[in-house]
């Protein structure tokens, strides 16, 4: 069975949003509900599928990482926008 660049994607992205569903089990430190467990998907899972776009549609290995680069650079912060606010935005909800 061969797994393609998508599935593998999509499969970590699920992993990583598998994390703190396992750290509510454990910690009450964790407090996550529908609506977290959702944004981070949008998140995570677009994420994914920008890189294989980006991956299917880049020819150079260079611009490749550059960009993948940018855009994980992107969720990261939007992920710390979210998580604590570092931008004080509105957006993470202050």
């Amino acid at each position: 069975m061969k797994i393609t660049r998508l599935t593998g994607l999509m499969l970590t992205a699920a992993l990583i949003l598998l994390l703190p569903l396992v750290g509510m089990i454990f910690t009450s430190e964790v407090d996550w509900g529908l609506l977290d467990f959702v944004v981070m998907g949008i998140l995570l899972f677009g994420t994914a599928f920008i890189i294989d776009l980006i991956f299917k549609k880049v020819r150079t290995t260079e611009k490749r990482i550059i960009y993948a680069a940018i855009v994980l650079g992107v969720l990261f912060l939007v992920w710390a926008e979210l998580a604590v606010g570092i931008f004080g935005t509105p957006f993470a909800g202050s």
